[in-house]
This record gives structure tokens, sequence and C-alpha cells, in this order.
């Protein structure tokens, strides 16, 4: 069943309505029809089985027939703070993480990160096309969550921000001792989980510094290195196979 995501402004106890660019993929791609059904969810965990009672290219009104809870979202939420990488890598990492139930991605500006943003418009402009992503792999993957993409952060801000994460690490190329492993079997059923990808060039000495200096662990992940846009999903897969989630 076709599954599509409103606001919780748009839905009443009885009707939904859809005035975003679904509206048109519903009316003039998928071609459904008022009695056709769907699921629409309201992007905070429920969903709506809902009957089509008018249709237009700008809106669908709907008719709820039943709500449930999204069984699809893991009970643990994840953040992932993501260094930004070159090209269209952001893009495959929004959807991929989005697709395993990332909660919540964060840019994060680090040293050796060839893309620069320059300024607050740039930075909007992208976080806008990011979120974008998100909601449509949301959307395909019958996500009961739409992730959050939030705009790009700095080191330290991103540092601060992790001190208020259950569990906190950082995969690193250099680490010997500590395995993600090691740190999912000592985790006791945390919450909040966040963790920290590099960009192509991984850390810089002094980001690592920083975050042993904040108490967030670096851990290895074996004895290949990763790509920036495959670290995030495998180590995101492994978590959710770890707390039980897949």
């Amino acid at each position: 069943m076709p599954k599509f995501f409103t606001s919780t402004d748009n839905i009443s106890d009885t009707t939904i309505r859809i005035d975003s660019e679904d509206a048109k993929h519903i009316s003039r791609v998928l071609r459904l029809g008022v009695g056709d059904t769907i699921t629409v969810c309201d992007g905070r965990g429920t969903d709506y089985e809902s009957v089509i009672t008018e249709i237009s290219s700008s809106c669908v009104m709907c008719s709820i027939q039943s709500k449930t809870k999204c069984d699809t979202e893991p009970d643990v939420s994840i953040t992932l703070y993501q260094g930004l990488p070159k090209g269209s890598k952001m893009d495959y990492i929004i959807q991929k993480t989005t697709e395993l139930g990332i909660r919540r991605i964060v840019p994060v500006k680090m040293s050796r990160c060839v893309v620069k943003i320059n300024n607050e418009s740039d930075a909007h402009k992208k976080t806008e096309r990011w979120q974008k992503i998100a909601y449509e792999a949301a959307k395909q993957s019958g996500r009961g969550v739409v992730p959050e993409v939030s705009a790009p952060v700095t080191v330290d801000e991103m540092i601060n921000e992790l001190r208020y994460a259950e569990l906190a690490f950082a995969p690193y190329e250099c680490e010997q001792i500590t395995h993600l492993s090691d740190v999912i079997e000592a985790a006791d059923s945390p919450k909040n989980v966040s963790y920290v990808i590099g960009p192509e060039g991984g850390f810089d000495i002094t980001e690592t510094e920083k975050l042993k200096a904040a108490d967030i662990q670096t851990v290895t992940l074996g004895r290949r290195i990763l790509r920036t846009e495959t670290a995030g999903e495998a180590v995101l897969a492994m978590l959710m196979y770890g707390f039980g989630e897949i």
C-alpha cells in the first residue's frame, strides 16, 4: 500500500489532508482516485489507513479508517555526525542511513573536508535539499519518522552535543584496541546513541585529541579501512543488529 507523510496540522479526528508535492504524485504518477486506500503517516510514528475522498493535483483529502503505531521505528534513537564528504556522497549517506533507521544526521565541518560551506545561505540550501532526500527515503522504506538533517556544525559544536548522548563513539582507523563489538556488548540498552564518521581524509590528529579529551571513545571496525560513505551505514547496521533492532 502506498505510504505518504503529512503534517499533524493536516490531521483531524476523521480526515487527513495532503497538500505537498505528494498530492501531484498520487494523482498524476500513481493515478490513484477516490475510493483508493493509502497509508498516511504523521512523521511522529503513527500510521493512518485512509481512503481517498477528494483528489486533485494540489490536494488530496482522505477519510481515516484506522490508526496504528508504526512498527518500523527502532526503540534506540541513533544520531550520525558525518564529516562533510565531496560530491553526491552525502546524498547517498542520508538515503541509506534513513533506510536503516537513523533518527538524526548532522553534517560536520572538519579539518580535512574537501567541501566548504561558505555562508548561512549555502548551508540552508544544502540542508533543505538533504532533508528532502531523507523525506523521500523515509517514504520509500516505510519509516514512521522522517530523520532530521541538521544544519552543518563545527567539531567543537559537535563535541558539546555528544556530551548528552548515553553512548558516543568514533570509528578511527588508528584505533587498535577497542572494537565496536566491545562498545555494543558493554552498553546497557541505551536509548540515545551517537557516532562520528570522518570525511574522506579521516580525522585530523587535533580532532581525535578533542574527542578523547571529551571521553568520546574511538573504536576499530576491523582490519579493513572503509570509505566514508560506507562506514556510516555499516556502523548503523551493526548497531541495529547489536541492539536487537533487526
